[in-house]
Parts: structure tokens; sequence; C-alpha cells
């Protein structure tokens, strides 16, 4: 009996002895609590990433302390070596408890800032303020007021009670983590500054869908910019509007905006949203190609070309490519009257009106350039190749595309 008592002291000994054994070091480890998970599930988990060795023994030490019964779920931040009375009392007290967010490739800050706000359970209007970071706006050389693009899209994880500040900085820090200083050297060669290069990659990261395209996407724009022409990207119309649309019409491309690249020639002021490193290298290293439109085709892959024949041509192509919805069958009704007994049949017809993509036409005008266009009946919507005239603008001279994922935009501009 004495030698019973005497192990089990000595097991409970060395359990706690482990317990507060070790010291923090190396980089914080992410583990998920889930809700309604039992110390066991915990133990588990804590496991499964190195934090602790022995769940078994974890988990008579939580009974023998205690810190089995109230343990709260959530995603936390802990450092190997930790010592078990230590992750027991996080565990407990909610202590390394962590918010995490993603920011998706291509989001803007309108997008953005009630995203965080709720992340963080902030008001929006700090976040508004964070991203206006006159501090960081200097640091980075921005030209505009706001650090639309600058906020790197990725997946944080952030303290409970983190500010909106501190966060926005830390997305910051991001971005300039990623930085390749290889891309400084670009910036000489194709003779532009950083906010250029974001600038571009942004309007990349909205218009490509494949990845090998990004490169050959970035080098038609730069083409155009070399030439004098508009860009005439459609997510610069997007971001011009101030609020998302479900598809650039034809209306739209007479916005008065210096981010209007339809009515504006050169880039646009800043970026348009948040680029990724994919698109940053794109725009840093664009392919050598000598193309100056191109059109998305239904599978998201898009058809380049050099000229605006080649290019109408592509589009009228691509077109007939498309299937067409069939129009609404004819309805007839029929209906018995009469009080003396004779029958009489009443037909009505109705016709529907016809689907939108379908009652697209192309029309050429050439009041002082070619002028090639498609413009939906219905909609107003605009399919632009080469110049379009958006009234009562001048006639601006177009490039690209149908699309964007929907997670950001979907445009129906082929330039």
């Amino acid at each position: 009996m004495f030698r019973a008592d005497s192990r089990s002291a000595l097991f409970a000994a060395c359990v706690f002895a482990a317990a507060c054994a070790g010291k923090p070091h190396g980089a914080a480890t992410r583990v998920i609590i889930p809700r309604g998970a039992s110390f066991a599930q915990a133990a588990d988990s804590l496991a499964r990433t190195g934090l602790i060795g022995s769940p078994k023994l974890f988990r008579l030490y939580g009974r023998f302390s205690g810190g089995d019964r109230n343990i709260k779920p959530g995603t936390y931040l802990l450092k190997h070596g930790t010592p078990w009375k230590d992750i027991v009392s996080a565990l407990n007290g909610g202590r390394g408890l962590v918010n995490t967010i993603t920011i998706p490739e291509g989001y803007t800050l309108l997008q953005i800032t009630p995203l965080l706000a709720r992340t963080l359970k902030v008001p929006a209007d700090s976040v508004q303020a964070a991203v206006r970071d006159t501090a960081l706006l200097a640091r980075l050389d921005i030209p505009s007021a706001t650090l639309e693009g600058y906020v790197f899209p990725d997946t944080y994880a952030f303290p409970v009670g983190t500010t909106a500040r501190q966060a926005v900085r830390e997305m910051v820090y991001s971005f300039e983590r990623r930085w390749n200083p290889e891309w400084d050297s670009s910036l000489q060669d194709l003779k532009i500054n950083r906010n250029d290069l974001v600038t571009m990659a942004s309007i990349v990261e909205k218009e490509a869908r494949l990845p090998e395209e990004r490169p050959v996407i970035a080098a038609v724009y730069y083409n155009r910019l070399r030439r004098g022409m508009r860009l005439q990207a459609d997510p610069t119309v997007q971001y011009a509007l101030g609020h998302h649309v479900g598809r650039v019409l034809y209306k739209d491309l007479a916005v008065e905006s210096p981010y209007n690249t339809y009515l504006h020639k050169g880039l646009p002021p800043g970026p348009v949203a948040s680029p990724g490193v994919a698109s940053l290298a794109a725009a840093a290293n664009p392919a050598n190609v000598p193309y100056l439109y191109f059109v998305a085709t239904r599978d998201g892959h898009h058809e380049f070309r050099m000229t605006l024949d080649e290019h109408t041509s592509a589009i009228r192509q691509v077109r007939a490519t498309t299937p067409k919805k069939k129009p609404a069958p004819r309805m007839v009704a029929l209906a018995s009257t009469g009080t003396s007994g004779r029958s009489a049949a009443t037909r009505s017809t109705t016709t529907a009106s016809r689907n939108a993509g379908s009652a697209a036409r192309t029309t050429t005008k050439t009041p002082a350039k070619t002028v090639s266009k498609t413009v939906s009946k219905s909609t107003g919507t605009a399919k632009s190749t080469g110049t379009v005239k958006a009234a009562p603008k001048k006639l601006t001279t177009g490039t690209s595309s149908t699309k964007k994922r929907a997670s950001s935009r979907t445009t129906t501009t082929s330039r």
C-alpha cells in the first residue's frame, strides 16, 4: 500500500516537473481549439503541432491541476518549449488567443475595411483612419491618400486586442517583406517607379485568370503605354465607379475619374486592388511579346492580338463559340366563352424578350478612327474592341477583356 502511494506520488511529481520544465523559443505556432472541444481533443491538437510531447501525460497533468475544466476555444499562437502550466493557463484564460483573417488577392480597401473591422471587432472608422496612416504613406513614398494596393493579401493571425492601426501596419510590413529587391532594377529598365509597378500589378491581378498569362497581360499594357494608347482597362473603370458592379456597362465607360483609363492616358494615380506576389513579379518582368489587345474566352484564357483587325476577328470567333440561349417558348392560352352554347377559342400569344447576350450586334463607325463596338440592346452593356466612343466624351483607343472572379468583379467589356 505504501509502495503504491509512493509510486503515485513519484509519478505525479514527475508529471508536474515536466509541466514546469522548458523555455519558450522560436516562432509561435498556430493551434486551433475547436468550439466544444474537450481537454483531451485539445491535447491531441497540441501534440500534432509539436507543442507537447505526450498527450496522455498532458491530459493527466490537466486532470491533476484542474486545468482541464475550463478551456476557451479559438486560435492560439504558442511557442515550442512553453511549459505545460503556461499552456494550460493560456487555454483557461484565453491568453495567446488570436483572430485570423484572410485577405484574398485582388481585394480593394472597400472590401478589406469591413472584413478587418469585423475580425478585430473595431469600428470601421478606425480601419479607414489606419489605411490613411501618413507615416506609412511617407515611408513607402505613396502619392495617393490611402494604402490601396499595399495592404498585402495573405492570412494573418492577430492577437485579441490588436488595434486597426497595428493590424494595418503588420499587413503593410508584409508587403515590404515580400518585395523582391530584384524588382528595383526592373523599375529602371521599365522607366517607372514602385507605385507605378504596384499599380500595374493591381490591374494584372484583376484581369488574369491563368497564372501563365500574367506576364503577357502586363506586356500588353506596357506596349500600349509606350505607344501613347489609352490602357482601357476594365478594372480601372470598376474602381472609378466607387462601388462593385456585376459587369461594366457601356455607360460606365464615361464615368469621370482620373482612374478611368478609357478617358485618360497613362496609368491611374494608384493601385486599384491588392496584388499578390505573382502579379507583382509579372509587372516587374513582363513577357517579350508585341501584343496590343486581348479578349477573354469562356474557359478563362485570353486571345492576344497585335492589330485592331485581328482583335476584332478574335472577338467574332469568341462570340461564335459562345452558346446562345434558346428564346422562351410561345405560350398559347385557350378559353371557352359564350352564353349561347357556342365555343370560341381565344388565342393569346406572348413573345419572350430576347436575351441580352443574344441581342448583341457589332457595328462599325469611323468618325475619326475605326470604331468596333458591341452594345447589348436591352442592357446597354459595352463590349468594345479598338476605339470606343464613350458619349459625350471623345473617342478613345481600347484594349481588352471580359471577365473576373466572382469574389471581386465581373465585367463584360472586351477591348
